[in-house]
C-alpha cells in the first residue's frame, strides 16, 4: 500500500508552518505551537485518530491566537487533502459520539471535495489558557475548508469549555480515522459519480 503522508510548508507575514501527517501512523506527535492548550488538542486529535502529526508554528502570538491556530487549520486540511489522495477505496464518510466526562459531542464528516462546516458549540468561557474559545470555530472551519470536507458538531451535553473543545477534537479524529479507513468492498470511490 501506499503510504498516505503529507508534509507541507506555509510561510506568511503572520505564521510560519511546518506540518507532517501519516493517515496510517500509531498517534505519534510533535507538536509546538506556543499556545499549551493548542497543543494539547493536537497531540490529543493524533493520539485517537491513531495519525502520526508534527506541527511546528511560529505565529504572531503578540498579536493574539488568531492567526496562529487558523493558519495551523489550513495547513492541517491542506495536509489531510493530499496525504487522502484519490480517495480510492476509503469509507469517505465518518462519525461518532464521544463523551468527555459531563460533555458529549457528537461530530460527522464527509470527504465529499465540498467543504461546509456547522456547529451548535457554545463555550461558557471566553479562554482556556491563552486559548480563546471563538477559535475552535475558526480552526475547523479552516481544515474544514482546506481539506474539502463537509464536517458537523453538535454539542448534545455541554459544561465545562475544557472538555467541550477536547471532546470535540477526540471526536474529530476518530470521526476522520474512520472516513479515511479503506472497506474493501469499495471498488474506486465511494461515489454514484465516479469522482470525488
Amino acid at each position: 500500500m501506499e503510504k498516505r503522508t503529507a508534509e507541507i510548508r506555509r510561510n506568511t507575514k503572520e505564521t510560519k508552518i511546518y506540518i507532517y501527517l501519516n493517515l496510517d501512523g500509531s498517534g505519534i506527535s510533535d507538536i509546538a505551537t506556543g499556545i499549551g492548550f493548542f497543543d494539547h488538542m493536537l497531540e490529543g486529535f493524533a493520539r485517537h485518530g491513531l495519525f502520526d502529526l508534527t506541527v511546528k508554528t511560529e505565529g504572531d502570538l503578540h498579536v493574539d491566537c488568531h492567526h496562529t491556530i487558523e493558519d495551523t487549520g489550513i495547513v492541517l486540511g491542506q495536509a489531510i487533502a493530499q496525504a487522502v489522495g484519490d480517495k480510492q477505496g476509503i469509507r469517505r464518510y465518518g462519525s461518532r459520539i464521544l463523551p468527555m466526562d459531563e460533555v458529549l459531542v457528537l461530530c460527522a464528516l464527509d470527504l465529499c471535495g465540498r467543504p461546509y462546516y456547522r456547529s451548535d458549540a457554545e463555550f461558557p468561557t471566553e479562554r482556556i489558557g491563552t486559548f480563546d474559545t471563538e477559535m475552535v470555530r475558526e480552526f475547523f472551519y479552516a481544515v474544514s475548508y482546506a481539506s474539502g470536507m463537509n464536517l458537523h458538531f453538535r454539542m448534545l451535553c455541554g459544561g465545562n469549555s475544557h472538555h467541550m473543545a477536547e471532546g470535540m477534537f477526540k471526536a474529530f479524529a476518530k470521526a476522520l480515522d474512520e472516513a479515511v479507513s479503506f472497506d474493501p468492498r469499495i471498488t474506486g470511490v465511494l461515489s454514484t459519480k465516479g469522482t470525488l
